[in-house]
């Protein structure tokens, strides 16, 4: 084994050991220590490959998220018409639920932080904007190929995120008050009846 190989298998221990700790702890109570410990590397191989506990937590969501933007273009490719794709994107917040079910806690400690912390909130963010950005463009794509009426893509984006982001919130603060899933794919129904074009 190389040592670039080396030096990546044991970034990827990190990354699980902290996965594993955030998950079991929540994010506050974590420390470097007890995810070096996990990971069976000293402080100063954790610090080789993060700069900070926080940095780290940011790679594992932008990870996390990275899969999901590769899932979502998928489901686009494999999808005939923009309203179809975006009906089968809301079948993924039953995926979205079980992956993040167990971290509640970690993600509101996080989110506390971020509302002190400027940096921290412009990472927090991000996907949000980004996930506006993508629908929007989705929106425009209908509308373009005749499948959508002409609707505000901006507003139509902001809608799809906060049902989409608020169902996975509530799912996981309260698992058994729904079928979330359900919920998703009928909620979504109903913004896209308004928009499609008949």
């Amino acid at each position: 084994m190389t040592s670039q190989q080396r030096g990546e298998a044991t970034r990827q221990r990190i990354l699980q050991a902290a996965q594993e700790s955030f998950a079991d702890q929540g994010y506050d109570a974590t420390g470097v220590a007890e995810i070096c410990r996990r990971a069976g590397v000293t402080k100063g191989g954790f610090y080789h490959h993060f700069p900070s506990k926080q940095a780290l937590f940011l790679e594992l969501v932008d990870g996390w998220l990275s899969g999901l933007d590769a899932l979502l273009e998928a489901i686009r490719q494999g999808s005939e018409t923009v309203p179809d794709a975006i009906m089968q994107m809301a079948g993924m917040v039953e995926e979205v639920f079980h992956a993040a079910s167990g971290q509640v806690p970690m993600f509101l400690e996080f989110w506390n932080r971020a509302a002190r912390d400027p940096l921290v909130w412009q990472a927090t963010i991000a996907p949000y904007r980004r996930y506006r950005a993508y629908f929007a463009g989705l929106i425009e794509e209908g509308i373009a190929e005749g499948s959508l009426r002409a609707v505000d893509p901006d507003l139509a984006s902001h809608l799809i995120v906060s049902v989409a982001v608020g169902l996975v919130l509530q799912g996981l603060l309260d698992p058994q008050g729904a079928d979330w899933g359900q919920l998703a794919r009928d909620g979504i129904r109903m913004l896209l009846s308004d928009m499609e074009r008949r």
